[in-house]
C-alpha cells in the first residue's frame, strides 16, 4: 500500500517494516518502548459496563486479522481490539477500537495441556497501514529459529510477579531456547511440545500476567517476523529461572492460518505486498498457567 508523504515522497507500508524504528536494546527486565515501534502490537479489550479492560495482546497480521492466544477468548465476553496504542491509559491520536466481526479458536485447543494455543480475531473493519498500525510478517512455514538467536517480547503485562500493570507498552529482549534445551528434565521437560517455541529463562526477562496472546517478535533478514504467540509462563511466577516463557510456535500453524481464509503478505521483486490470494482451505504434574 502507498500513500505520498512530505516532499512528494512516496512511502510504502508492507509488513514488519515499522516507521519508527524500535529501541531493540539490551536493556535487562525490559523497557518502555519507542511509542509506535510495534505498529503490529495489540491491544485485546473486554467490554464491561462503563469501561474497558485489557485482558491480552494480539498481533496484526492482515489488514483484517489479528493473531492471539485461545485461552484470551471467553464466548460470554464481547471484546474490542485497539491498535495504533502506545499508553493504554490515554485517549492518543490514531489510535482504533475496532469490534470483531468473528473470532476463530483453533479447533484442537487443549486448555488442560495449554496445546494449540491461538486464535485468529477477524475484524469488523479493514484497517488502512500508516506509520501507526502495521502488520508484521508471518514466518515461512516450518521455520524454527537457532538457540541463542535473539527475539523481543511485547505487551502491556505485568512487570513482575504480582507487581504493577504499565501505561505504556513494554518491550524485552529474549534469546529463543532450542526444544533440545527447553524439553529438559530441569526445564519444563514434557510440557514443552514441538509446536511451541520457548524464550528467555535467565530469571530476569519474561512474559506475565496480561502478555498473553502477544507476539515473540524476531528480525531474521530485514523484516520482523511473529515467531510466537504468548502462551504461558510457570506457577512459580513469571520471571524462574530454567522457566523460560513458552510461546505458541507461529510457523507449526501457517497451513492453519491460511485455511481459515487470512489474506496473507508475500514477498515480490518489489519488496513485500499484499496478496489478493484467499485460500479456502515434582510440584504437579502441569505447573503452569495463561500468563
Amino acid at each position: 500500500m502507498l500513500r505520498l508523504g512530505e516532499a512528494g515522497v512516496i512511502v510504502a507500508y508492507s509488513c514488519g517494516m515499522p516507521a519508527f524504528i524500535p529501541i531493540a536494546s539490551r536493556v535487562v527486565g525490559g523497557e518502555n518502548a519507542k511509542p509506535h515501534s510495534w505498529p503490529w502490537q495489540v491491544s485485546l479489550q473486554i467490554i464491561e459496563p462503563g469501561r474497558q479492560i485489557h485482558v491480552c495482546g494480539g498481533t496484526l497480521i492482515a489488514t483484517n486479522w489479528v493473531l492471539t492466544a485461545a485461552h484470551c477468548i471467553n464466548r460470554n465476553r464481547k471484546y474490542l481490539v485497539y491498535l495504533g496504542k502506545h499508553n493504554l491509559k490515554k485517549n492518543e491520536p490514531g489510535s482504533l477500537g475496532i469490534k470483531p466481526e468473528k473470532i476463530i479458536v483453533k479447533e484442537d485447543w487443549d486448555p488442560t495441556r495449554v496445546r494449540n494455543d491461538l486464535a485468529l480475531i477477524k475484524l469488523s473493519q479493514r484497517v488502512r497501514p500508516n506509520n501507526k498500525i502495521q502488520p508484521a510478517c508471518l514466518p515461512p512455514a516450518g521455520s524454527i529459529l537457532p538457540n541463542r538467536f535473539f527475539c523481543f517480547i511485547t505487551g502491556w503485562g505485568r512487570l513482575s510477579t504480582g507487581g504493577p500493570l504499565p501505561e505504556v507498552l513494554q518491550e524485552a529482549r529474549m534469546p529463543i531456547v532450542d526444544y533440545a534445551t527447553c524439553s529438559r528434565p530441569n526445564w519444563w521437560g514434557s510440557i514443552v511440545k514441538t509446536t511451541m517455541v520457548c524464550a528467555g529463562g535467565d530469571g530476569n526477562v519474561s512474559g506475565c500476567n496480561g502478555d498473553s496472546g502477544g507476539p515473540l517478535i524476531c528480525r531474521p533478514g530485514r523484516v520482523w517476523q511473529v515467531h510466537g504467540i504468548t502462551s504461558f509462563v510457570s506457577s512459580q511466577g513469571c520471571n524462574i529461572f530454567q522457566k523460560p516463557t513458552v510461546f505458541t510456535r507461529v510457523s507449526a500453524y501457517i497451513d492453519w492460518i491460511r485455511k481459515v481464509g487470512v489474506c496473507m503478505l508475500k514477498q515480490s521483486a518489489g519488496g513485500l505486498t499484499f496478496s489478493r490470494q484467499f485460500t479456502s482451505q515434582p510440584r504437579k504434574a502441569h505447573p503452569v498457567y495463561p500468563s
